[in-house]
């Protein structure tokens, strides 16, 4: 699966039957595939004959799709109509929008916007440099923040104990190059908070260096940009361009949210 979720005990004040249906979405949403009613009652340990019932009533009402044939349940079209409605809706995302395709014409780079959701980032809004069509969108997706430049923008504005109440206590690798000692971690960050951005290479993807600036027109931060160049285009000259673009964008949009109260 993806990521795990966190089941735990039952939420101070949680009405039962509400909280089972988020938990089963979530494991769902989280997997890499279909599963059976035998995986799901093994993630989940409903009871079997509540959680039949439970998929059939989400299944009738397009929250979840069966394959009757193999018997496996996947998440179904009404999440994406929600999710949709979740990113049409957000003010940051309205207000990045053309800001992101300002700065993707002029130095012809991907561009994202992220949101710390735990321990992870979650990809909001993409424009893709022209040098490159990417087969699968990374909206909606998530990242571990610690591996990625966005997380670390986001991060670098917390103090170091807020960090470590953010961060799991062990941070996993994407790639053999992402920091996962927590000492060099903390290091990383007190040089991103002196100059103002994050960066990062090859720590989430191979051959892929990457810049972020944290959003700040709320506290705590919990948003940020960045800007993804291969290596082989990443030079001196360019990450200067990078870099003050990023900048730039991201004093534009901060100004545009507090001018329309966000």
């Amino acid at each position: 699966m993806a990521s795990p979720i966190d089941k735990g005990t039952a939420r101070p004040g949680a009405v039962k039957s509400a909280d089972r249906t988020v938990e089963l979405l979530e494991v769902l949403s989280a997997s890499d595939r279909r599963l059976t009613l035998t995986e799901l009652h093994r993630e989940l340990s409903y009871p079997k004959s509540s959680l039949y019932m439970l998929l059939q009533t989400l299944v009738a009402r397009g929250w979840v799709e069966v394959d009757s044939d193999r018997g496996t349940y996947g998440i179904g079209v009404r999440a994406l109509l929600v999710g949709t409605s979740y990113l049409d809706h957000d003010p940051v995302v309205r207000a990045a929008i053309r800001v992101m395709e300002q700065v993707r014409q002029d130095i012809n780079e991907t561009v994202h916007l992220a949101r710390l959701d735990g321990a992870d980032v979650v990809y909001l809004a993409s424009r893709e440099s022209e040098h490159h069509l990417r087969v699968v969108s990374r909206v909606g997706r998530r990242l571990p923040a610690h591996s990625t430049s966005l997380g670390k923008a986001v991060l670098s504005t917390r103090t170091p104990e807020e960090v470590d109440l953010i961060l799991p206590d062990e941070l996993a690798p994407l790639t053999p190059n992402t920091v996962t000692d927590r000492a060099a971690l903390h290091e990383q960050l007190a040089g991103f908070r002196n100059v103002g951005y994050a960066h990062e290479r090859e720590e989430n993807t191979p051959g892929l260096g990457c810049f972020a600036v944290a959003l700040p027109y709320r506290n705590p931060v919990l948003d940020a940009m960045s800007c993804s160049v291969p290596l082989g285009r990443l030079d001196p000259e360019h990450e200067r361009q990078v870099v003050a673009a990023l900048l730039d964008a991201a004093r534009t949009i901060t100004e545009l949210l507090r001018q329309f109260g966000r």
